[in-house]
């Protein structure tokens, strides 16, 4: 009888903590935040914005790095105050020659012969920025024009330290704007932790901090853009913005095996953030301990939470309402391997894209954890492999 009670406690302290981590979760920062206003940055002339540093990381990027270099120099900033450094990252291919061979003195090249990672290439590179600003992006990541004054701007305001602009993924063979479930989910909670001044992290693709604030990171850093900014708040308290109007696109990956890399990239580097960023689970962060706890950590913990809640499940199938929920689970592996597969707008093949959606997630998590625990995940990344080339993106630039 004691074992079966374990086992019914675990099972449904398992269900709580996954339907939490993704449902309820959602529900309460949303009620949290619906009250509250974010405020609205001032107007700012040109002799009022700051200098800034556009640092655009790269690896090999030669497919698309020339394009990328039009989009930011057809940005809408004073060109007296903007400079665009590459931070190339032991490139191999042409990127370096063809960042050399543009013409605008605005541009610069920081050509690291030794490949070391991201976090080495930021850290090498922030000390000769000459911007108050640092903005930091990709080389497959294209700005609106106004990107960069609507970013600086909120700068205004001395308690802000980091903004975050709004990423948008589109097709790379038509140009449409196909946001997955997944991300209007994620951006949907960037909105509300943004309203409640709580923001977990940035985005790589477009975000920006004052200059005083960065410090260099652990060059094995897997996820820079988590791991800075919220080292910066947890130094000196300062405020994150997330601003939606300031927009850059990016494509979607070819493939869903280079998509699943990157999302166990990005889980192995949410377990080896939890020891750098342990500062934020101190109640006196308040809310944004809340939001770092159940929004990552219990995220995290998730897939763990499943195995526990399945393998009870079976241990307790001896008992008809298990049986009921048993079956319940066997449903939804049928529809998960179905969504896998599935095509189409029928609301079925939704809902079965939508339940693989969330297989792939929890699976990727898992692969992102074994890799942390043997260090098989490294600092440095693989260049998503693209289906098109740059220059049939550019008209979603705008």
């Amino acid at each position: 009888m004691t074992i079966t009670l374990i086992l019914q406690a675990a099972f449904w302290l398992s269900a709580a903590l996954v339907v939490y981590a993704y449902a309820g979760y959602p529900v309460l920062v949303y009620c949290l935040g619906r009250r509250r206003r974010q405020p609205r940055p001032a107007i700012s002339a040109d002799d009022q914005l700051p200098a800034v540093s556009l640092i655009i990381a790269a690896h090999n990027e030669a497919e698309v790095i020339e394009e990328r270099l039009r989009n930011a120099l057809s940005l809408d900033y004073p060109s007296d105050k903007l400079e665009i450094i590459v931070a190339s990252d032991g490139s191999t291919d042409a990127t370096n020659q063809m960042v050399r061979r543009c013409a605008d003195s605005r541009v610069r090249l920081l050509d690291f012969n030794q490949r070391r990672g991201k976090a080495a290439a930021l850290n090498a590179a922030v000390p000769q920025a000459r911007g108050e600003l640092l903005m930091f992006s990709d080389a497959n990541t294209f700005w609106d024009a106004s990107a960069a004054r609507s970013i600086a701007r909120w700068f205004n305001d001395r308690s802000v330290g980091v903004v975050c602009g709004k990423l948008q993924l589109i097709d790379a063979r038509t140009g449409n704007n196909v946001d997955s479930l997944y991300w209007r989910y994620e951006t949907f909670l960037k909105r509300c932790e943004a309203r409640l001044g709580v923001l977990l992290g940035a985005n790589g693709a477009i975000y920006a901090m004052r200059r005083s604030l960065y410090q260099p990171i652990p060059e094995d850093t897997i996820i820079d853009d988590f791991v800075i900014p919220l080292s910066a708040y947890l130094r000196s308290g300062c405020q994150m913005v997330y601003d939606p109007s300031a927009t850059a696109v990016e494509e979607t990956p070819a493939q869903m095996r280079s998509e699943f890399r990157r999302r166990a990239r990005i889980g192995a580097g949410g377990f080896q953030s939890i020891s750098r960023l342990r500062g934020l689970l101190s109640v006196r962060h308040g809310w944004l301990a809340m939001a770092f706890i159940s929004h990552k950590l219990f995220r995290w913990m998730a897939p763990f939470a499943l195995i526990a809640l399945v393998a009870c499940n079976l241990a307790l199938a001896g008992r008809p309402e298990y049986r009921v929920l048993l079956a319940g689970q066997a449903i939804y592996a049928v529809l998960a391997a179905v969504g896998a597969c599935a095509h189409g707008r029928h609301p079925a093949w939704r809902l079965a894209r939508a339940a693989t959606l969330f297989a792939s997630v929890n699976l990727a998590l898992l692969v992102g954890c074994w890799r942390w625990l043997v260090g098989a995940q490294r600092g440095t990344w693989q260049r998503t492999e693209r289906a098109t080339r740059p220059t049939e993106l550019a008209p979603a630039q705008h």
